[in-house]
């Protein structure tokens, strides 16, 4: 990337860190930073504007940077995360505004993987005279939307598992009670990772047994912003076969939506009961008389736009899940705790017999969150 200078990557790398100030709150849309340099003669440049899309309806980065910086736009440099977009959504196309406002150059750090973007908007820019350069710190732009791009290039949601073990591999005991395995800073983690999510998956068994509100608590978030992140609470989504979600089921009066996606082997009594409970309720195909989750992730990427999506649940849809390879990265939290052989394994896997069988995975990040340790990784391709 030799077309770039040091002051180019330095500029970059702070709309990246603007863009990570709408990690909890831009859903469905990306996250994206903007800064506005006007360079003057001189290499080092200065910034005049900076912004970043704070939630989704509201004004993009590049508008917020253009208001900062007003007539300094003129003639200035505008580093953007993401393709400014060139259709109208709920607002206004920003490669027309960048454009009007006057500036000079624009330098994205990737393309917009929107289908209704794609390309249009750096088109846009150059049909207006502004020279373009694209894919500076790409990868580090890419890190920041996993949901968006996912959805948008492979028609499904980014999928992380997140499971609480013990030091031997064990989620529950044998009669389920699963409360407390990690500590309460683990939970505080697991906390942030409901809150970057557009939904939590969770299988109807795991319901059953832990009675699990599936909620943002913004005691538990502890981030400065807390109360207003939990106004957003992720869709709940139970994969309920049969509709034995119990009507006093603690998710079905918390604040946001639940919604039980089931096959249409279900009582049309039990549908009525868990409507008027507050829950809503969708048939999808089954195979072998389970839900299809590919079809599932498909269809919430569709019909609700879900871009990141954190299964918290038990070995059965766990393994289920890596089985089918549509697990894309692994939250683990390990406690340093023995729950015995008769207590609940991490996944049931049942095709692996053999040591040529077995699923490998790629430890992308470890550290400490208080007594516990906290593994990222991610499943090796088959």
């Amino acid at each position: 990337m030799g077309e770039f200078s040091t002051a180019d990557y330095r500029y970059m790398a702070r709309a990246i860190q603007l863009a990570k100030r709408g990690l909890y709150t831009t859903d469905p849309n990306p996250r994206v930073g903007c800064v506005m340099v006007h360079f003057d003669g001189s290499a080092e440049g200065s910034i005049v504007g900076e912004g970043y899309h704070v939630r989704a309806g509201e004004p993009h980065a590049e508008i917020h940077a253009l208001k900062a910086a007003g007539s300094a736009a003129q003639g200035a440099t505008a580093y953007v995360t993401l393709e400014p977009c060139s259709h109208t959504g709920r607002t206004g196309p920003c490669a027309v505004a960048l454009a009007q406002a006057g500036v000079a150059r624009v330098v994205v750090a990737m393309g917009d993987p929107n289908p209704q973007v794609s390309g249009g908007g750096i088109e846009h820019l150059k049909a207006a005279g502004i020279q373009v350069q694209v894919g500076l710190l790409e990868a580090d732009a890419r890190a920041l939307n996993p949901g968006f791009i996912s959805r948008m290039e492979r028609q499904r949601p980014f999928v992380r598992l997140k499971m609480a073990m013990s030091l031997d591999g064990r989620t529950a005991m044998g009669s389920g009670e699963s409360q407390w395995i990690t500590g309460p800073q683990a939970r505080t983690q697991v906390q942030r990772l409901r809150a970057r999510s557009s939904a939590i998956l969770s299988g109807v068994e795991s319901i059953i047994m832990d009675d699990s509100r599936l909620t943002l608590r913004a005691d538990q978030l502890a981030l400065d912003n807390a109360a207003e992140i939990v106004q957003r609470q992720p869709l709940r989504v139970i994969l309920d076969s049969r509709l034995r979600l119990p009507l006093a089921a603690a998710c079905l009066r918390e604040p946001g939506r639940t919604l039980i996606i089931t096959t249409d082997q279900h009582s049309e009594e039990k549908r009525r009961k868990l409507a008027a409970a507050g829950a809503e309720i969708q048939v999808l195909p089954a195979e072998g008389g389970r839900i299809a989750l590919a079809d599932m992730l498909r269809w919430l990427a569709d019909n609700e736009q879900v871009n990141e999506l954190l299964v918290e649940t038990g070995a059965t849809l766990a393994g289920a899940l890596l089985e089918a390879n549509l697990v894309d990265e692994l939250q683990l939290f390990v406690a340093p705790t023995l729950l015995g052989g008769e207590a609940r394994p991490l996944f049931a896997l049942p095709g692996i017999t053999q040591m040529a069988d077995q699923k490998r995975l790629t430890i992308k990040e470890s550290r400490t969150v208080g007594q516990d340790w906290w593994i990222t990784a991610t499943p090796h391709a088959d």
